[in-house]
């Protein structure tokens, strides 16, 4: 994996607040080059033995390789979740102007 080759990283959170909070904190460490916070999810999953469902947003992160060690221990220190999602997608094709705008918003 190249260091320019822009990764998408999924985690989810049950309030608008937090997900805004998460946001906001990894763009201005220049941890992540952008975040969508896509506000109606709905998750159903097995948590402690018992099936779940929630109502929930969906960060979908941008960032690069040589951020991703550093995303990964900040997010989970401030994510409200005992078990946050965190999930890496590596991109295989991304445009021109948008990987180059996203490395210069990380370096």
């Amino acid at each position: 994996m190249s260091q320019e080759t822009p990764l998408v990283v999924f985690t989810t959170v049950g309030a608008v607040h937090d997900a805004e909070r998460l946001a906001r904190d990894l763009v201005e460490r220049q941890l992540v080059a952008c975040v969508n916070i896509i506000d109606q999810v709905r998750s159903v999953y097995r948590w402690q033995g018992e099936i779940q469902e929630d109502a929930e947003k969906l960060l979908v992160i941008k960032t690069l390789p040589d951020k991703l060690e550093e995303l990964t221990e900040r997010l989970h220190a401030i994510h409200p979740y005992d078990v946050p999602e965190f999930v890496v997608i590596e991109s295989h094709s991304v445009s021109k102007k948008y990987g180059k705008w996203l490395v210069d918003a990380l370096r």
